[in-house]
């Protein structure tokens, strides 16, 4: 097992704070007259307890956590479900209280992250270092000056870039398991009110990991090929006052090893290559006219290009391809509030996006997409009741060169109103929110399984929520829980219709879930102590009702959806240590109706982090699964087992500069 060695930012940076100065004034001479000064207005503003169900993770307990992508963080969260393909190189998708992967918005800097040609995002490409918090939001963000896209998901999940508050320069270079190299540098400023950064980050994997491998014909350990990953990411951003602007950059080429399908002994390698290269460029301005107008306008370039290769003469039974795929995509948005009293907001925003999408395969006709999307909402807040409901419009429209045209034009209007009462420090919340995902440019015109006459994918979401919040002079704690119903019509499926080789997208499903989600959080300080405990639980039934004629599937469990799974991760600081430990539980899933038998095992991952900072050096020891479990996201797909990381930083910079 390999260690390595890295060096890492030293950025436990303070949360961006309001800075008050005050002029000192000389003391006044005993014959100096009195004089009289007048101070300007000081308006302080109190955030109520979120209307809306959310998980956040932010700050040192973002950055104690055993974890480098957003994939990772989300895990530690109730009701997510990680599908995860193995390795560094896996793709990394996020389904929140199994309403699929393509229901969840993806934000950074409260902009959404898009891919029209399939609608799913790979957290794994998005890494932690930059980040101040995540958040999970169920439904919704609920606050003033929305763009329409972020009332469009059935759940949303919010990246939020660091503000800088010094001068730093930091260099970070390590090495690990399975042959694990990483190098990484962040240069940050603040200054005269602007401040950002630039974030450059190298990773080499070799993905050489061991696997147990248990079929009908042999019991034995395999070493899983084709699983290397090599990557470069580079961001940068800026910052003044209502202003914010972010640059991403990341290429790289990795392994696509599939899944374990045969014996061991067989002489079979799955040998597929993949280059990505994913660029964006986005803005927003957001600004206050007095107590009552706020405006806020975004904008967002994104350049895509994938290549898929399986043309290597090794593949002796996999179709040989070589296909590039080029997309690009335009946003804009505005959004407007007005505030005519303080218990009232009164919302509206329009945006507007442009997709193109193009390839080399074979009858393939370059697709344009123009998405619209207009919202109208009203926010009130009465001694404690607070109500929130909007209706969104949305509009497709698709062309193409293709003989057979494109598809129908798409536009629907989805409302959602949730309610909620704060008492002190207890709130209950209960909303209902009806939404839908509109078929991906694959889902309808990829060649041969594309289907023009797909539905969208509707979602209706109920939901009861309570939570409490507890503080001391030396601890605090929170606890939420939250009962949901989740029913969902027209699911988009690809089926083989027309035999084995020729694969159709076709709408086929009606599902009922019902779960109950749970979070309790605390932290205690005494002295040079800090105990911090984290704990999420989910329970849910998830059930297929689609085809009450076919026993075989008919209120059978959803595949992949476990019935129980949770969390516990605990924090303890002294001084310069910080040890972090979590523990991570999910219950049996079925994989497959063919066979009862087919179920994936329950599986407990337990992950350690050791921090320690001395002047100007920052040392952490990772070791993720501890205890080496042999598990599966994704049938046939294993898990790394245990992992080690050694990580060694050096940041210099002016942490008292104001």
């Amino acid at each position: 097992m390999k260690i390595f060695y890295r060096f890492e930012l030293k950025y436990l940076l303070l949360a961006l704070a309001l800075l008050l100065g005050v002029r000192v004034l000389r003391a006044a001479d005993p014959e100096q007259k009195d004089t009289v000064h007048q101070l300007h207005d000081v308006v302080v503003i109190a955030n109520p307890k979120p209307l809306a169900t959310v998980q956040t993770l932010s700050g040192e307990k973002l950055q104690a956590l055993s974890s480098t992508s957003v994939a990772d963080a989300l895990k530690y969260f109730a009701g997510v479900q990680i599908k995860d393909y193995g390795g560094l190189g896996g793709m990394k998708t996020v389904n929140v209280r199994s309403l699929g992967s393509q229901h969840v918005g993806v934000y950074i800097d409260g902009i959404r992250i898009t891919n029209a040609q399939n609608g799913t995002v790979d957290l794994g490409k998005y890494s932690l270092s930059t980040l101040e918090s995540v958040s999970l939001y169920n439904a919704n963000k609920l606050e003033s000056c929305q763009s329409a896209s972020e009332y469009a998901s059935g759940a949303t999940v919010y990246m939020q870039t660091r503000r800088p508050v010094s001068d730093s320069l930091t260099v970070l270079g390590g090495i690990g398991s399975f042959h694990t190299y990483r190098g990484r540098v962040n240069a940050q400023f603040a200054r005269r009110g602007w401040s950002g950064f630039i974030d450059g980050e190298y990773l080499n994997s070799r993905g050489d990991y061991k696997f147990r491998y248990k079929s009908e014909y042999e019991d034995t350990v395999g070493v899983r090929r084709n699983s290397d990953i090599e990557f470069l990411r580079v961001e940068g951003a800026l910052f003044k006052n209502g202003f914010a602007s972010h640059l991403y950059a990341y290429i790289s080429e990795r392994g696509c090893p599939g899944g374990i399908v045969r014996r061991l002994s067989d002489k079979y390698t799955n040998i597929g290559r993949e280059w990505d290269t994913d660029l964006f460029a986005q803005a927003s301005w957001q600004h206050s006219f007095g107590r009552r107008h706020r405006i806020k306008f975004n904008t967002k370039y994104t350049h895509e290009y994938l290549r898929y290769n399986t043309d290597y003469p090794e593949n002796q039974n996999t179709a040989r391809v070589d296909n590039h795929y080029y997309q690009n995509d335009a946003y804009a948005s505005a959004a407007y509030a007005f505030l005519p009293f303080t218990w009232l907001s009164v919302n509206a925003g329009y945006d507007a996006r442009m997709s193109w999408l193009d390839a080399d395969l074979k009858h393939f006709s370059a697709v344009r997409r123009l998405d619209q999307k207009a919202v109208g909402a009203v926010q009130m807040e009465w001694r404690g009741a607070r109500l929130a409901a909007s209706v969104l419009y949305q509009h497709y429209k698709d062309h193409t060169r293709l003989k057979v045209g494109a598809a129908d034009p798409l536009q629907k209007l989805t409302p959602s109103v949730t309610l909620g009462y704060t008492w002190r420090d207890l709130s209950v919340r209960a909303w209902y929110k009806c939404i839908f995902r509109a078929p991906t440019l694959n889902d309808l015109y990829y060649t041969q399984a594309g289907n023009r006459n797909l539905k969208p994918e509707y979602t209706k979401q109920w939901d009861l929520g309570v939570e409490y919040h507890f503080m001391a002079p030396r601890w605090m704690a929170s606890i939420q829980a939250d009962f949901y119903i989740n029913h969902i019509d027209d699911r988009i499926v690809c089926l083989p219709l027309k035999g084995t080789y020729t694969w159709s997208m076709l709408n086929y499903g009606h599902t009922f879930c019902r779960g109950l989600n749970s979070t309790i959080s605390g932290q205690y300080n005494t002295g040079d102590w800090t105990f911090s405990l984290l704990t999420s639980f989910t329970w849910q039934d998830d059930r297929n009702r689609t085809d009450p004629s076919d026993p075989q599937t008919y209120d059978q469990p959803i595949c992949y959806s476990p019935k129980f799974s949770c969390g516990v991760t605990g924090i303890v600081g002294w001084k310069w240590l910080t040890l972090t430990v979590s523990e991570l539980h999910v219950s049996k899933r079925l994989w497959s109706y063919a066979d009862p038998r087919d179920i994936l095992s329950p599986y407990n991952n337990v992950d350690l982090k050791l921090t320690g900072t001395w002047k100007w050096f920052t040392a952490s020891l990772e070791v993720n699964d501890l205890f080496d479990v042999q598990y599966e996201h994704v049938q046939r797909y294993p898990m790394p087992g245990r992992a080690v990381y050694f990580t060694l930083s050096y940041s210099i910079g002016n942490k008292s500069r104001k």
